[in-house]
């Protein structure tokens, strides 16, 4: 009887399977990406893109958090920052959600996902509770509108930023924008979104 072949785990292999679905999934999105795909992007066998990785699924949200990480990784920093404006902050998480949602568009589902099926994950993994307790953001928000609960003004700009990317396939169901307009339109919204949060704000 023929032994089992053991692979033995490679980080490269893994690394390059990792790079070819972000590639794909950027590509296609999530529902439109089989394994398949992945595989012939990395030039490996089918076999061993499941060895190391066990579903389309996991693929998916390994390469989600890491997205969400590298995005919290380099938002904390600003948002627990002194030294920096309530409005310059408005307009760095703006234009860094917008970047990374263009390349990631798949991410805002992602996102609600995790937030409806693993809350405690989701807030463990992305140091939410620290966000909304200890930053200096939210106690400048505080500072400036007192009567305005914090949470409605992230709130605001959460939905701002995400809802644009959650409906971008009704848009283009409808003919309304084509991908070239929609990124233009987003590029715009880096711009506008601060404006908008900024008349709340000042709405006292």
């Amino acid at each position: 009887m023929a032994k089992a072949i053991k692979i033995k785990p490679d980080n490269s292999t893994e690394e390059k399977i990792k790079e070819a679905a972000r590639i794909v999934f950027s590509k296609k999105g999530y529902a439109a990406t089989r394994t398949r795909d992945i595989a012939e992007e990395a030039k490996i066998n089918l076999a061993l893109l499941n060895y190391y990785f066990r579903s389309k699924e996991k693929l998916f949200e390994i390469i989600m958090l890491e997205k969400l990480q590298s995005l919290f990784g380099m938002l904390l920093p600003i948002l627990m920052d002194s030294e920096t404006t309530l409005e310059k902050k408005v307009e760095l998480i703006a234009s860094s959600y917008i970047d990374l949602l263009i390349v990631t568009p798949d991410l805002p589902l992602f996102v609600l996902s995790e937030i409806r099926n693993h809350p405690e994950r989701f807030t463990e993994k992305m140091q939410v509770g620290k966000l909304i307790k200890d930053s200096v953001f939210v106690k400048q928000i505080m500072t400036k509108r007192k009567d305005l609960h914090p949470l409605h003004f992230l709130m605001s700009l959460l939905g701002m930023l995400l809802f644009p990317f959650i409906a971008r396939p009704l848009f283009g169901s409808i003919g309304a924008l084509d991908q070239k307009q929609f990124e233009a339109l987003m590029q715009q919204r880096k711009l506008l979104v601060p404006e908008w949060m900024e008349s709340i704000l000042n709405n006292n």
